[in-house]
């Protein structure tokens, strides 16, 4: 063979290469209203990709080396739909026993047999190709898998927080990559639901790192960061209260992919928020006051805190203070955590309280409670022209409340189990 035939030969790998690289981009930033119409844009795509491949001369595909580059582009290009194919498996199980050392065809076959459901069977390949060296995107992949095993296993935390410390260690490979650091958001979203909702930290964690994640500019297309960095909002609202925020991030996420059915997360919160609003109005015109306030006059507290009303809270938590209410209604919504109570303090004034880690049944209308060192804060921003405005106080552990003058037991309280629901 000539030199100028080689140079033609290795041009056109070169090209396959190239065209196996801008499929697999073109999976990951194209995302239209009818999924059928992106599969089959794929498709397409992917069938001129194999024609290029094809077009290489069986000469230059004699050696190890040079047959593992081919089968592995050919199972990578075939595997870019979302269904498995065996096809793909084949090839890409040739390329490593090719050329073990060939990093990238590792990852692309752990993706491959993952698409079948054997999950154990796909993090040997990432763990086996990680041996070859360390390497940020199959780090992440090895962590979106832990993540992804049988849910309500025993040691299930703990494979969760294997994932945290994967996640993290693509991380030092390339601080500035936002897809590793969208990837670290997700393990810490995960851990957040796994350990019942009541480790708070793990939401900020994951907060943080979507933030580093938008750094990226190439993340700006990803669909999912919108929308699970909308989902951390909302649960950060447990917390901060980041209505408008989480509202944003979905509405950006349903724009930038419609298949994520963002929209409908939207539309949950505003639900919430117009029953939180119409429950104010309701008991607004109702001429029981004076009866209620007079029963809170007379609770009397047996600790060294004091007692305050929501006019002298300040915003955040309130160190050695309780304020006594009682609770007006239920705020039924479908959601797991937390509990939501329309209540009133001795000053008449309502406010929307919110308490976690108690069952359903603990709390009833008509019940007086006291709210040691309670989280205050002054809701007030507008949504599509309409503004929300309301007080809230949030209660976080059992032991910070007492209803009708008494602690609660054990068997009151519950720790929630939900899990995170996004794609990666």
């Amino acid at each position: 063979m000539s030199s100028e035939d080689q140079h033609i030969d290795e041009d056109l790998m070169a090209k396959a290469t190239k065209a196996a690289e801008d499929l697999y981009h073109l999976r990951d930033t194209y995302f239209p209203a009818n999924q059928q119409e992106k599969i089959s844009k794929l498709q397409t795509e992917a069938d001129l990709a194999l024609e290029l491949l094809n077009c290489i001369p069986s000469a230059q595909r004699k050696s190890p080396t040079q047959r593992a580059t081919y089968e592995f582009l050919r199972g990578k290009i075939l595997d870019v739909l979302p269904d498995y194919r065996k096809e793909a498996e084949d090839h890409l199980s040739k390329a490593v026993k090719l050329n073990p050392s060939l990093a990238d065809a590792w990852l692309c076959l752990g993706n491959c047999i993952w698409k079948k459901g054997d999950l154990l069977s796909a993090k040997n390949c990432f763990s086996l190709a990680l041996k070859k060296g360390p390497n940020k995107k199959i780090l992440c992949q090895l962590s979106m898998l832990e993540r992804s095993l049988p849910q309500g296993s025993e040691n299930q935390a703990e494979v969760v927080e294997q994932s945290i410390e994967h996640a993290k260690e693509a991380i030092t490979l390339d601080i500035k990559d936002g897809n590793s650091w969208y990837n670290l958001g997700n393990a810490c979203l995960t851990s957040f639901f796994v350990t019942g909702s009541w480790e708070h930290n793990k939401l900020v964690q994951s907060l943080k790192a979507y933030q580093n994640a938008e750094k990226d500019e190439r993340m700006k297309s990803n669909p999912d960061l919108h929308f699970n960095c909308a989902t951390v909002y909302f649960q950060v609202n447990k917390y901060l209260e980041n209505y408008e925020r989480a509202l944003s991030g979905f509405e950006a996420a349903a724009l930038k992919d419609p298949g994520l059915n963002a929209n409908e997360e939207v539309k949950k919160i505003v639900h919430l928020l117009d029953k939180i609003e119409a429950s104010f109005k309701e008991h607004a015109r109702a001429k029981r006051f004076a009866s209620v306030t007079l029963s809170l006059h007379g609770v009397k507290l047996n600790s060294s805190h004091k007692k305050a009303t929501l006019s002298v809270l300040e915003e955040g938590s309130n160190k050695a203070v309780e304020v006594v209410g009682k609770v007006l209604l239920l705020i039924k919504y479908n959601n797991v955590a937390p509990l939501y109570y329309l209540a009133c303090d001795s000053e008449q004034t309502c406010f929307i309280l919110s308490v976690y880690g108690l069952r359903a049944d603990v709390i009833k209308e008509g019940d007086l409670l006291t709210l040691i060192e309670p989280y205050f804060r002054e809701i007030d921003f507008y949504w599509k022209a309409r503004r929300y405005q309301f007080k809230s106080i949030r209660v976080d552990f059992s032991e910070q409340i007492l209803v009708n003058g008494k602690a609660l037991a054990s068997h009151q309280t519950v720790r929630t189990s939900i899990y995170a629901q996004h794609k990666a």
